[in-house]
């Protein structure tokens, strides 16, 4: 998986921090990370460790980062 910003080599507790809604994105795929104390997973680790189809995991790369791409945030990668 390749996010935008490097996103991925993050801190999931960083990029929810600074990206809200990339947890409402992680909710809708019953990705808990929210709500995690730790919070320490990198981003690419949390979405690759839940079992997901890789049509799910496509789809929440491409979602996270068409996120970035239309917040402005998304020239970096």
């Amino acid at each position: 998986m390749e996010f935008k910003q490097n996103l991925g080599n993050q801190a999931i507790q960083d990029v929810i921090a600074t990206h809200p809604p990339i947890g409402d994105i992680l909710n809708r795929y019953d990705i808990g990370c929210v709500t995690c104390k730790v919070g320490i997973c990198l981003l690419k680790d949390v979405v690759s460790i839940h079992g997901l189809s890789k049509e799910d995991e496509a789809n929440i790369e491409a979602e996270i980062n068409t996120y970035l791409a239309d917040n402005g945030k998304g020239e970096q990668q």
